[in-house]
């Protein structure tokens, strides 16, 4: 287990730096550019295989507990180690990043996006990869900054150079928003270490924040908490995100929804709760707030974006939709409380599912129409998709569903948990205020509604059109999706799995390190 671990977090890097050399002779089939994309399959494919062992032999009965650790020190002048471990918190996090990485180099090999040399693409890939592993694995705070920083180089240049329209303008933006968040965040991360003693994550939950005091707590969740609200994202710093989504290639929009966005809310969970607690309590009215101005917003920016003569992009509006759906995870660690910060770590899962496949969906849509703007999709009667390419448009109807909170789909139960978790937060903080934002929250949930299916109308209904017959969904589109569609049906009649996991390890954290 604990070399499974290490395993894991190391060989995407090894892979991206042999994906950069020539091919051997044997493997490669019909040229060099399908060996490399080969090699990312199997790469990626390996890791995956050994995230799903990583998960079958965790310790299910002991959940909190961290398991398969390495602790190694890497700076003893500074104490910084190469600590690694996993609990239920990180284990779904490691294993949908896996996934997810996998599914986009299956996807890739078969439809390469349009862009330079496919060895940078499969090495940017696969250290994208890497870091996102690390982050969800490592247990130090300095490593934590690391991995967390190693994630904007490879996705910049996927936006960059495999992009569409507007897509250096947008990886700047990216970048730069990105970078100085991280800026602050580490100041943040210095303090704690430096005024605590320790920079090992451990031992600081453990410590619950006895060694800090309020104001230290108060400046470092401040800054600690802008490095990842950028991540996140949450309003009002979320302007970079719908740009790098319409712009990025469809694997690049997969992997920025479902994993980099979880970067930044895992790190709320992980470190600013359990480290400091009364920083976050002093915050999290705050926090709360801005999470539910979010969900309006981002749910009023797609009801504008699907209305007709908008010229909305659809990609543009799944962006957008990310916006809203995180602000239910921040609701819910904002409220404090196991079943808020539960329902937080569900929807983070939920959403990188469904979102995951939404991107995939409008990606194959815009290869088939050429373009994802709304109006040119509908023209007068609607891209009537159920009649054209059945299978692709009731996929998109279901992801749309799905993402729309539908009972039975994994959507509804980290968003319905959030609103219990601000429905009774935790002590002393305002009940009326959180009831209001949980009412503000809820009708958040019927603009969702509304946008998900105006999208449905426009895009899979209209009247049948003497128009050729759409390519419906290809074999190699089947193998992408169909484990998404698969695990959030999963998720959403079987929700134990998954808060078997994280229940007791939120207890434990939320206790200060007491089981």
């Amino acid at each position: 287990m604990q070399f499974l671990l290490a395993f894991i977090v190391v060989i995407p890097l090894v892979g991206a730096v042999a994906a950069l050399l020539p091919a051997p002779p044997g493997l490669k089939g019909s040229g060099p550019d399908q060996a490399v994309l080969r090699h990312g399959v199997t790469v990626t494919g390996a890791v995956l295989v050994a995230a799903i062992v990583l998960a079958a032999g965790f310790d299910h009965d002991h959940p909190s507990k961290m398991q398969a650790t390495t602790d190694i020190s890497w700076i003893p002048a500074l104490d910084v180690r190469i600590h690694l471990g996993i609990d239920g918190i990180s284990l779904p996090l490691l294993v949908l990043t896996a996934l997810l990485t996998f599914l986009c180099a299956l996807y890739s090999y078969f439809k390469m996006p349009a862009g330079p040399s496919p060895k940078a693409f499969v090495a940017l890939l696969l250290v994208l990869e890497s870091g996102t592993l690390a982050t969800f694995a490592v247990l130090d705070l300095l490593l934590f900054f690391l991995a967390f920083e190693m994630v904007l180089i490879p996705m910049y240049f996927l936006i960059a150079r495999w992009g569409g329209a507007q897509r250096q303008a947008a990886a700047w933006k990216f970048i730069l928003y990105t970078l100085l968040g991280s800026v602050v965040m580490l100041l943040g991360l210095l303090l704690v270490g430096l005024k605590s003693g320790t920079f090992d994550m451990v031992a600081l939950a453990t410590d619950n924040g006895r060694g800090l005091t309020t104001s230290v707590q108060v400046v470092a969740v401040l800054a600690i908490g802008i490095g990842l609200a950028v991540k996140t994202p949450m309003w009002p710093l979320h302007s970079w995100l719908p740009d790098a989504h319409t712009a990025a290639p469809t694997v690049g929009s997969v992997l920025l929804a479902g994993v980099l966005l979880k970067m930044g809310t895992y790190g709320f969970v992980r470190i600013l709760l359990p480290v400091t607690p009364d920083g976050m309590h002093t915050f999290a009215p705050y926090l709360a707030a801005f999470a539910v101005v979010g969900i309006i917003y981002g749910s009023l920016a797609c009801l504008a974006l699907v209305r007709p003569g908008s010229k909305g992009d659809l990609k543009r509006l799944i962006a957008y939709s990310s916006v809203g759906h995180m602000g239910f995870v921040l609701l819910g660690i904002a409220s404090m409380t196991p079943t808020g910060v539960n329902g937080a770590l569900f929807a983070n899962i939920a959403h990188g599912l469904i979102t995951g496949l939404l991107f995939f969906l409008v990606g194959a849509v815009k290869d088939r129409y050429g373009t994802a703007d709304l109006d040119t999709l509908s023209g007068a009667t609607g891209a009537a998709l159920y009649g054209r390419a059945p299978r692709l448009g009731g996929l998109l109807a279901f992801a749309a569903v799905a993402s729309l909170g539908l009972p039975g789909l994994a959507g509804f139960w980290g968003e319905m948990l959030a609103l219990f978790g601000s429905f009774d937060p935790a002590d002393g903080l305002s009940r009326p205020a959180f009831l209001t934002f949980m009412s503000i929250a809820a009708f958040g949930t019927l603009l969702t509604a509304a946008y998900m299916l105006m999208v449905v109308r426009r895009v899979c209904m209209g009247e049948k059109r003497e128009e050729p017959q759409l390519a419906d969904v290809q074999t190699y589109e089947f193998a992408a999706w169909t484990p998404l569609v698969a695990l959030t049906v999963l998720a959403g009649l079987w929700p134990a799995v998954l808060l078997g996991l994280t229940d007791p390890a939120v207890q434990k954290l939320l206790a200060g390190g007491k089981s």
